[in-house]
């Protein structure tokens, strides 16, 4: 299974088309901090806007490195929780419409559930284990 998964939880736009839960198909990531550097800080507001002029290049350049189209891809994924409100409604709502637009299935994503998910990618991590997550102003230490 391929899945196209778009994040913009924070100041970041990024797509990757993941195959099968494990291999990285590709994954590009737009970063904004010139954007935000001269304000020590992201700036909410700039980093939505910033989401909504890049969402679609950066997913078109997604299926471009992955030498895809979107009749290849098996379902769409969206971050949808936590992260600035501005940046998460720019991904979420273009994933849903994706989804919507091509009939395919639409996975919501918890963000902080995908850094944690993220170690499986390159390594078989046996359950259960004990995940410690700092990022931004979310953290958490969970049993997975």
């Amino acid at each position: 299974m391929k899945v196209l998964g778009i994040e913009s939880s924070c100041d970041e736009t990024a797509c990757a088309i993941v195959e099968d839960g494990k291999k990285i198909i590709s994954n590009v990531v737009a970063t904004q901090i010139p954007f935000h550097q001269v304000y020590k800080g992201v700036v909410p507001e700039i980093a939505s806007r910033k989401h909504a002029e890049w969402i679609l290049p950066v997913v078109r350049q997604a299926l471009k490195e992955a030498d895809m189209t979107l009749d290849q891809v098996d379902a769409i994924a969206a971050t949808n929780r936590p992260g600035l409100m501005g940046s998460l409604l720019v991904g979420l709502t273009f994933g849903k419409t994706l989804a919507w637009a091509t009939g395919k299935p639409f996975i919501a994503i918890n963000h902080m559930l995908g850094h944690m998910y993220a170690a499986h990618l390159e390594n078989d991590i046996q359950y259960p284990y004990l995940g410690l997550l700092v990022s931004g102003g979310h953290s958490i230490i969970a049993k997975v």
